[in-house]
Formats: structure tokens, C-alpha cells, sequence
């Protein structure tokens, strides 16, 4: 009995602690969200709940500048997220089926090719492809997003699909070959439909890091009209001289929620996703 006793007195402190560390980390979200309700004078009070709620932020808010509304640039962020997160599980995932299941002439060189790009830090690659899509033509549009996605989708997400097609058994693909499948039908009928925990993490991945992206459209997009949701958010910050925060929290907490809907959706697939291609292999 003492020791039953021991394991849940243990328990409960693990779940205290666990407790107090997750209010320390959700406590930024948490004001934030109360202080979207609070008129713009109060937000920097020091009490947490608002005295006198209001929807102001929200309803003023989403007119954004005058001209553009934030339904303009939320479309925006659709129109460069989708695609992006659409070709990046497409192309890379059928780029990690021929490395993880074919034996070709320089695989091994293109490999360690794919690794060091991985590897190399993206602030050195600014400015020759700044140059390359001035060049070409794309500034202003959504093309430098959504065009790489098509052409391999990244070297992260390569590796990421690799070592989870190696945790398939390859008994599955010569099954299929025998019943006269080609290997496309295989990776589209057997691979794909039992990697469905990769693609989901592929999917919250790119669709996060995308969605958050603030450099990239600020440094390729010039027009207020194509801004996405960061670029908005930051030009909320410019409009007077006077900054209306709660204004800026309240559409910053809905810019939010598309990811956090997205995360708790798929959340169980994004667990078995990481933890299947972190010990597979």
C-alpha cells in the first residue's frame, strides 16, 4: 500500500510540475488573447482580465489600412500557402521513393548533393536567387514560393519521406510487381496510402513554416495588394503614428488559428509522422 501510495504521490507532482511549466509557456498566448478584448488603452494594464470587454479590436481590426481588408490578405496566404504545401508532398515525396527504393548511377553523389543543401544556411542562397527570380521575371508574385516546391519540394522533406519509405517493407513493393504493377502504381497504390503519418507531418510543417514566413514575401512581394498575413500584420503597425494594439493582437490571434486547427486535426498523425521517420531507417 505504501508503495501504491509513493507512485501517486509521485504522479501528482510530475503532473503539478508538468502543469506550472505549461501555464509559464502558454502564458504569452493566454494575454494575448484576453487583451484582444480590451479597448487600447487598457491592454497594458496589469490585470490579466479585461474590465470591460469589447470586440472593437476584431471588428476594427479586420478593416485593416482602408483600402485592403484582412479577408485580402488571408485569401493571399491561401493562394501562396496551398500550392506550396500541395507540390511539396508531391514532389518530394516521389523524389524519396526513387532515392529509398531504386539503385542508379550517382545516387550516392546526388544524396550527399541533397544532404549539404540541407545543410547549407539559407542566408547565403539571398541573394543569388533574388537575382535568378529578377531575372526571370517572377518578382511581385507568388512564383519563387510555389515553383522550388515543384522541383523537389526541399531537402528536408526529402529525407523526412526516405526515412519513412525505408520502414516499409520492400516485400510489398514485389508483391505488386508481380500482380503487374509499374513503380508508379506502387508508390501511388502501396507507398503513399501507408505514409499517410509522413504526409501529414510534411503537410503542418510546410503549411506552418509558410504561413509564419514573413522575409520571403517581404523581400520577393512589392504590391500591398498580393501581401500575405505577416507582411498585413506588419503594415497594421505603420498606418498611424499611433499604434492600435488590440487591433494587432486580435487579428494576430485570428492569423493564428488556421494552424492551430490544422495541429490538433491531424495531431495524431504528425506524432506517429515524426516519431516513425525519427527511429526508422
Amino acid at each position: 500500500m505504501t508503495i501504491q501510495r509513493r507512485k501517486l504521490k509521485n504522479k501528482a507532482i510530475n503532473y503539478i510540475i508538468l502543469m506550472a511549466v505549461a501555464v509559464i509557456m502558454l502564458y504569452p498566448l493566454i494575454w494575448m488573447v484576453f487583451a484582444s478584448f480590451k479597448n487600447n488603452q487598457e491592454i497594458f494594464q496589469a490585470a490579466l482580465i479585461p474590465s470591460k470587454w469589447t470586440l472593437s479590436g476584431y471588428i476594427n481590426g479586420w478593416k485593416g489600412s482602408g483600402q485592403y481588408t484582412y479577408a485580402t490578405f488571408f485569401k493571399n496566404t491561401f493562394l501562396m500557402v496551398l500550392p506550396m504545401v500541395l507540390f511539396t508532398v508531391i514532389s518530394a515525396s516521389f523524389v524519396a521513393f526513387g532515392f529509398a527504393r531504386f539503385q542508379f548511377w550517382g545516387k550516392k553523389v546526388f544524396f550527399a548533393i541533397m544532404m549539404a543543401c540541407m545543410m547549407l544556411p539559407n542566408a547565403v542562397m539571398i541573394i543569388p536567387r533574388y537575382i535568378m527570380f529578377k531575372d526571370m521575371g517572377w518578382l511581385n508574385s507568388y512564383l519563387p514560393f510555389i515553383i522550388p516546391c515543384i522541383f523537389g519540394g526541399g531537402s528536408f522533406f526529402i529525407f523526412m519521406f526516405m526515412q519513412f519509405f525505408r520502414g516499409i517493407p520492400r516485400e510489398l513493393d514485389e508483391s505488386a510487381y508481380v500482380d503487374g504493377c509499374s513503380a508508379f502504381m506502387v508508390y501511388l497504390r502501396i507507398v503513399m496510402p501507408l505514409a499517410k503519418p509522413a504526409v501529414f507531418s510534411a503537410m503542418i510543417f510546410q503549411f506552418m513554416w509558410s504561413w509564419n514566413d514573413f522575409f520571403g514575401p517581404l523581400l520577393y512581394i512589392n504590391s500591398v495588394g498580393k501581401y500575405p498575413l505577416a507582411l498585413g500584420l506588419r503594415m497594421s503597425m505603420d498606418v498611424n503614428m499611433s499604434v492600435s494594439w488590440n487591433n494587432i493582437l486580435a487579428m494576430a490571434i485570428v492569423s493564428v488559428l488556421p494552424l492551430i486547427v490544422l495541429f490538433f486535426t491531424a495531431q495524431k498523425y504528425f506524432v506517429e509522422g515524426v516519431a516513425a521517420t525519427g527511429i526508422k531507417g
